[in-house]
């Protein structure tokens, strides 16, 4: 699972040389809004070789599109689909949308002679998204990840973007994400804020808590935040080295349950333990 992917906008020379620099798990090439409509062409000229100075590092390297099928057509025929991981969809309101990009991946996927499909990430930004995240989430195989985007949802509710004012919609989207086996990114408060750390550390920790498994970045000091968040801690990984020590010493003794530390311990906790100590 990607826990940290720091956007970077296609047409920042600068920020793409450093890109792999960061420590981020991946890095998200961006032609949506952080491109101007005016500047959307040449962006597009710029994705290709951006694509390919990230991944030569080893990188994995997503492209965001727009939104909009004619301008997502066009931003694909830009790019080096060799080099992506993943598309990442904007503004998903139905799955009608994942799919029209699935089809058209899967064109160019025979025309370019890929090795391999390309994964999409569909980001879920609206009320009318949120509540068709389930069916969104279920509805391609190419999906690998569903996004939440606070800044857009609180945009459209007329709110700010508060934790109080958008868990409900954050938790609608990761247990849709998490119903079908799906990463899930984002916060439940806003990305935006780059100069309150601590506030973004605690909203990183409760984004965990609600079943993300990680978020985008829109600034590098964010990264190591958010890699911190999305890992477990070292006592987390202790309890989870003891906890599958003890259930180990009681299978050997023909037990399913057993007690560590005055608490039971049986299978769901087993499984959150070595999912800990796999990460």
């Amino acid at each position: 699972m990607l826990r940290s992917l720091l956007f970077v906008p296609a047409t920042a020379g600068a920020f793409v040389a450093k890109a792999h620099e960061r420590g981020a798990d991946a890095v998200i090439v961006d032609l949506e809004d952080s491109i101007l409509p005016e500047l959307k062409e040449s962006a597009r000229l710029r994705t290709a070789p951006a694509s390919r100075a990230i991944a030569r590092h080893g990188i994995p390297v997503l492209l965001r599109v727009n939104v909009d099928p004619q301008g997502w057509r066009e931003d694909l025929l830009a790019a080096d689909l060799a080099c992506l991981q993943a598309v990442v969809l904007p503004k998903v309101e139905s799955a009608a949308q994942v799919i029209a990009l699935s089809d058209a991946l899967g064109s160019l996927e025979k025309e370019r002679s890929l090795q391999r499909p390309l994964h999409i990430a569909a980001l879920v930004e609206s009320p009318l998204g949120v509540v068709r995240a389930t069916d969104i989430a279920s509805c391609s195989p190419r999906l690998c990840a569903l996004g939440f985007g606070a800044e857009d949802y609180a945009a459209a509710m007329s709110v700010s973007p508060e934790p109080m004012n958008l868990r409900w919609a954050a938790q609608q989207v990761t247990n849709s994400a998490r119903a079908f086996g799906l990463g899930c990114w984002g916060l439940a408060d806003s990305i935006a804020n780059l100069n309150d750390m601590d506030r973004f550390e605690s909203s990183v920790r409760e984004a965990r808590n609600l079943g993300f498994t990680g978020s985008v970045a829109i600034h590098p000091r964010q990264v190591p935040v958010i890699n911190r968040g999305f890992s477990p801690s070292a006592e987390e990984r202790e309890w989870a080295r003891q906890v599958v020590l003890a259930a180990e010493a009681g299978r050997a003794e023909g037990r399913g349950v057993v007690i560590l530390h005055g608490r039971m311990v049986d299978q769901p906790l087993v499984d959150r333990a070595r999912r800990w100590l796999a990460q």
